[in-house]
């Protein structure tokens, strides 16, 4: 769900990695408070919630904050957040997805609109990025929860379409539709996740020369500090 980076794992300097972080858990914290607020406050009967909610847990996020999160749900009566999705094509005509959940689309427009001119790239309408990827849904689970016999064995009864093991982590692919039945049976055997999302991955990537890497990766830093983006996808290969 919300705040994740799908696009490098950059290492930030100390006071960039506190700002980002606490950038994170007030992302984070919106999930779960919209999440809780347009459904049942039982994650267990609000598997957007739950979703959330182990996101929160994955990046460390304290209970306290994660328990005021969802408590904010019932005093706050004006939440009127939406997602909407921008898509764009940054500095050397990168293809990129940006998720929000946003209370000012016009505030959020703009603000995006502004970033993409500056980095010399241009926001466009929905549809013009996204026919570089598809959509599936994504369940990363920690390699020390479960060992990778085990994990192919488990995705082979779910009817995921693929399971790969990463460096740090089991990342399990299935129809975008089924994420949540296919979560449901991986509960019976796996007690926590990393997260469970709708990802957009790009059919192909698109390989950048060196010394413009620098640039594109502050141009999506720049998106991701923005309040309102949650998600961010692109098919540049970092």
């Amino acid at each position: 769900m919300a705040g994740h980076s799908h696009w490098a794992g950059i290492k930030h300097k100390k006071g960039k990695a506190d700002k980002a972080r606490s950038n994170l858990f007030s992302k984070l914290s919106r999930e779960i408070t919209v999440s809780a607020k347009l459904g049942d406050k039982n994650p267990d009967m609000n598997a957007r919630l739950r979703s959330a909610i182990q996101s929160a847990k994955s990046a460390n996020m304290p209970k306290d904050n994660i328990q005021r999160a969802i408590e904010k749900s019932e005093i706050t009566t004006d939440l009127n957040y939406e997602n909407i999705r921008y898509e764009g094509f940054g500095p050397k005509k990168i293809a990129v997805i940006v998720e929000t959940l946003t209370n000012n689309k016009n505030r959020t427009a703009s603000n995006l609109r502004t970033i993409f001119q500056k980095n010399g790239g241009n926001l466009g309408t929905q549809g013009s990025a996204s026919h570089n990827f598809i959509q599936v849904g994504v369940i990363k689970i920690d390699k020390e929860e479960v060992s990778e016999d085990k994990i192919f064995n488990l995705t082979a009864d779910t009817g995921a379409n693929e399971c790969f093991s990463k460096a740090l982590y089991h990342e399990i692919q299935c129809d975008k539709n089924e994420i949540y039945n296919v979560k449901k049976k991986l509960e019976k055997e796996v007690n926590n996740f990393l997260s469970t999302e709708i990802e957009w991955v790009p059919i192909n990537k698109v390989d950048l020369l060196p010394e413009n890497k620098e640039e594109v990766i502050n141009f999506l830093e720049t998106l991701e500090e923005d309040d309102d983006v949650q998600n961010l996808y692109t098919n540049a290969k970092l």
